[in-house]
């Protein structure tokens, strides 16, 4: 611990690894990150998006130092701390039928053309809910980013799924109706993971604890 504090007091640089699902990822990590790396100019971020799943096993095998993963998967022995709440929603043109609707399950949805996104855990993650109801989602056209899906939602090419914050932040710009899902799994807590709390290096533990301490101060 001594020689790499040592070695950041010297301007050497400094690395941290973290992986993350596609909303924390896209949605709230930038801004998240932004005021710690702002004050450690020689600190690095190494930032990767993975699903749930394996963010745990990469953890629990000390491939990263951190994670944020969706608390509904098996973490065996890491440490948790709160992170943020992501939510799911529909994203389709006001005058789409389904905006007409107050809520909807997903099941009903995927009747529809589905805008969606280009691979990523989320993708993953939705396309792996729709095999277990036994059927694919009609895909139009593949995005990269949530503000694409939004925008085409609006001039009525499809529907997308995207969360509840990118919606909103897209909403006025691109006239979209949001329609919340009635499904449990659109709705999942996010937690920050390490191995122990003893094992990262001071970076890292700095950093979990201000993203943990971010979540707390944001819930009062």
């Amino acid at each position: 611990m001594r020689d790499e504090i040592g070695q950041y007091a010297k301007g050497l640089r400094a690395n941290v690894r973290v992986l993350a699902n596609t909303a924390a990822t896209a949605e709230i990590l930038p801004i998240r990150l932004a005021p710690w790396l702002a004050v450690r100019p020689q600190v690095d971020v190494e930032l990767r998006e993975r699903q749930s799943t394996e963010i745990a096993r990469s953890i629990s095998a000390g491939f990263a130092e951190i994670g944020i993963l969706s608390s509904a998967v098996e973490t065996g022995s890491l440490v948790l701390r709160p992170f943020a709440i992501d939510r799911l929603v529909i994203v389709a043109a006001r005058e789409h039928p389904l905006s007409q609707r107050p809520r909807i399950r997903f099941a009903d949805a995927l009747e529809y053309h589905f805008i969606s996104l280009v691979g990523g855990a989320l993708q993953d993650h939705i396309d792996a809910q729709a095999a277990k109801l036994g059927t694919k989602l009609k895909k139009r056209i593949a995005l990269r980013s949530f503000d694409g899906i939004c925008r085409m939602a609006g001039e009525g090419v499809g529907i997308g799924l995207v969360p509840e914050t990118a919606a909103r932040r897209y909403k006025r710009a691109t006239q979209i109706g949001i329609l919340p899902f009635q499904d449990a799994w659109a709705t999942r807590r996010l937690s920050i993971c390490v191995r122990s709390e003893k094992e990262p290096t001071p970076l890292a533990l700095d950093l979990f604890q201000h993203l943990a301490a971010k979540e707390q101060s944001e819930d009062r």
